[in-house]
């Protein structure tokens, strides 16, 4: 059975003190789920979160990494600091980092070898913009994200790896691909991986939805059977909504 996975993605939001304080909220509020619980805050609230959570079934993950070990990178973590603090996930591909900070798919495969290479677990993200989806071109877009980054790996590598479907033109807009859009898409990547890999395979693979997910409409998206929980942005910034989105697997 696959498994189900609500993850919090608190972007560039939440100071130390403010980080804190919501981690407190999370641990009052939370008792048990059928869902696996990621929060991934900044990289100065990493190590502050997991020592407040070291006795929670909360996991803590880093929302991105670069793609060497060490060296002339200023400003950079790497993916060894961060299992030196007890990191064991991190975020990689989201759709932020690609448009913001350029990075390409040769980019995010280097990170995802290293990131394996360090037995850190992947929250791979992939998604079209909203010129691809109006132009029909949404399923050769994320082909070719997942194809290029990750299809070179060996069947045992997808051990450590969770897909993020993230439709770009829903993060941040209130807007939300429809249940069934997830769904469509979700089923789509599950038939890429079995035809490049096994079927068997495919199915123990968990695919979140990332787009606008909120306490209103998680139950709905969740409902859909390759929809295995939600990365959620700027609900998860609320201890009580996205308390609500867990309880929502």
């Amino acid at each position: 059975m696959r498994k189900k996975i609500v993850a919090g993605n608190w972007k560039m939001n939440k100071n130390i003190h403010e980080s804190k304080e919501l981690v407190l909220q999370l641990l009052n509020i939370y008792n048990s789920s059928k869902a696996e619980v990621i929060i991934a805050p900044p990289y100065l609230s990493l190590l502050s979160s997991i020592k407040i959570l070291k006795n929670s079934s909360i996991e803590v993950a880093a929302q991105n990494m670069h793609y060497a070990e060490s060296g002339a990178f200023t400003g950079e973590i790497s993916g060894s600091m961060l299992k030196s603090i007890g990191v064991d996930t991190v975020i990689l591909g989201h759709s932020e980092r690609r448009a913001h900070f350029n990075e390409t798919d040769e980019i995010l495969a280097k990170k995802v070898d290293l990131a394996l290479s360090k037995e850190l677990r992947i929250i791979f993200c992939f998604g079209e913009e909203l010129s691809d989806r109006k132009a029909g071109l949404e399923n050769s877009v994320v082909k070719s994200q997942i194809k290029n980054v990750l299809f070179h790996l060996p069947a045992t590598a997808w051990d450590q790896i969770v897909l993020a479907y993230e439709p770009v033109w829903a993060i941040g807009t209130g807007e939300t691909a429809s249940p069934d859009q997830a769904q469509d898409m979700h089923a789509f990547v599950r038939s890429l991986i079995s035809l490049s890999y096994t079927k068997d395979l495919a199915n123990k693979i968990s695919i979140l939805y990332g787009g606008s997910v909120k306490s209103s409409n998680a139950i709905e998206i969740f409902s859909k059977p390759d929809v295995d929980g939600g990365l959620i942005g700027g609900a998860s910034l609320d201890a009580d909504h996205f308390g609500m989105i867990i309880n929502a697997i």
